[in-house]
């Protein structure tokens, strides 16, 4: 068997052992009101299952976002890296990744993987110790798609170049070696940073500071492409497509932010105000600084700006008043702005901006939650205040953790990075990236259409790729 014809097996023989072994977890039920004690909510399990669907739906948003700022010839392979990451995720969250982000603790850095291998004890273990109200295997979906969205947002920054079967493989080592710890570090008790005293309420260190740094590394891997050497200024395919998937992310945000307070409870009402009022203070914020620095206002403006509000807001959701959220998605959507300026002027060629926007929207976020948070919006005991109400203390303790995760997450991402280039070439041929990746990866082609042509009076059906 030649080793091309082996890479190409490969993954398929590895899906069918891990079914097989799957098939002789001894089955449970999901939980059984009662059992131990628990104190089960029907509201809470409720609110946190649409939370988890919306969350989810996050990902097709992504996809949209994405697509639409790309070249046509890359809208197709665009939105598959985001959707696939639902089906790699999926399966390998089962296998080990929920054992390894939630497991039993090994010295604060990463969970026992043993813990709740494929799943077993998850059904009819004791519920998440912050998520009391519901069941282990309800909290534990809903942090499944947070592992899904991560690798997701990566794809913007090595969009139009890069194999997707090299893309695949990232995808399992970066939840693996990334987003596994540092989830385990912030959201377990014993993690190192939550003893520390770090707080992230949705996600601003474990998905987009992780994603964010991880989209640095890959741009600077992969180096840049054809068009952007040529200085060559591209279209997106698609602004309509754009604004769809910023409703879809607004919208699946809710659950993002607001399903985190895993129940409903008023600290879900408040992140559910914090996180639509950042995302229009920073879409208003983007489109009125586009405009003072000569460009008109755009749809892709305030989509673009609505989003990194959003990411700004989403370490401290449940930590900080609905007011202050209004400065919170303004200072975030005017750094990233200032620092998209400055890519462009660079050689680093990220495609979408997702350092820019996720990286250091999130590291914005985490900094303003240092500065804003307080004890009278979350209630919660041993809670801190922010600078802003005089605990300079916890602001330093959020830049240290934001500087451990943006540098841990950087540079095992460049290492994965580099190791994949090693085995699979990451970057596609130039001829291909030439016709695009939508027709040389998958064979396929984005939207046909028709074009009427006048010919001296004569009208003429022509079939194009729109």
């Amino acid at each position: 068997m030649s080793k091309r014809k082996a890479k190409q097996i490969l993954p398929f023989v590895l899906l069918v052992a891990i079914a097989l072994l799957a098939m002789f977890v001894k089955p449970a039920a999901d939980f059984v009101p009662g059992a131990n004690d628990p104190q089960y909510s029907s509201s809470d399990i409720a609110w946190v299952l649409v939370s988890t669907a919306l969350v989810f739906l996050m990902t097709p948003g992504l996809a949209f976002f994405y697509g639409g700022m790309v070249n046509r010839k890359n809208v197709i392979s665009t939105m598959i890296k985001s959707v696939v990451a639902a089906g790699i995720v999926g399966v390998l969250w089962v296998v080990c990744g929920f054992s390894l982000a939630f497991g039993e603790s090994v010295n604060g850095l990463i969970g026992n993987p043993a813990t709740y291998a494929f799943y077993d004890g998850v059904k009819a273990g004791a519920p998440w110790p912050a998520a009391n109200t519901i069941p282990l295997s309800l909290f534990s979906l809903f942090q499944l798609m947070f592992a899904i969205i991560t690798p997701g947002l990566v794809v913007g920054a090595v969009a139009e170049r890069i194999r997707f079967t090299s893309y695949v493989l990232f995808i399992v080592l970066f939840a693996l070696l990334v987003y596994a710890p540092v989830a385990h570090w912030s959201w377990h008790p014993d993690g190192f940073l939550a003893k520390m005293g770090v707080w992230d309420f949705a996600g601003g260190t474990v998905v987009h500071i992780t994603a964010g740094c991880a989209a640095l590394a890959g741009a600077m891997v992969l180096k840049r492409r054809k068009s952007h050497l040529a200085k060559k200024e591209i279209p997106p395919a698609n602004v309509p497509y754009v604004l769809i998937g910023t409703g879809l992310l607004w919208f699946g945000w809710f659950g993002f932010n607001a399903g985190s307070a895993v129940g409903a409870t008023p600290l879900a009402v408040n992140a559910f105000g914090t996180t639509t009022t950042a995302a229009s203070a920073a879409g208003l914020a983007w489109m009125f600084f586009d405009v003072i620095k000569g460009k008109k206002p755009s749809v892709l403006g305030f989509c673009i700006g609505a989003v990194v509000g959003l990411v700004a807001i989403t370490p401290g959701a449940g930590f900080v008043g609905i007011p202050q959220s209004i400065i919170i998605g303004l200072v975030g959507a005017i750094v990233s702005n200032i620092a998209v300026s400055i890519k462009q002027k660079s050689v680093l060629d990220d495609t979408l901006d997702v350092f820019p926007c996720h990286g250091i929207g999130g590291m914005s976020g985490m900094l303003l939650t240092g500065v804003f948070a307080s004890t009278a919006v979350h209630g919660i005991d041993g809670g801190p205040n922010g600078l802003f109400y005089g605990n300079p203390g916890f602001f330093f303790t959020q830049l240290k953790a934001m500087a451990i995760v943006a540098g841990y997450s950087f540079a095992v991402s460049y290492g994965i990075f580099k190791f994949i280039n090693f085995i699979i070439p990451m970057r596609v041929s130039e001829s291909e990236e030439e016709e695009g990746l939508d027709a040389t990866q998958h064979d396929e082609k984005y939207l046909q259409g028709t074009l009427l042509v006048h010919n001296n009076g004569t009208v003429i059906e022509k079939s194009v790729e729109l």
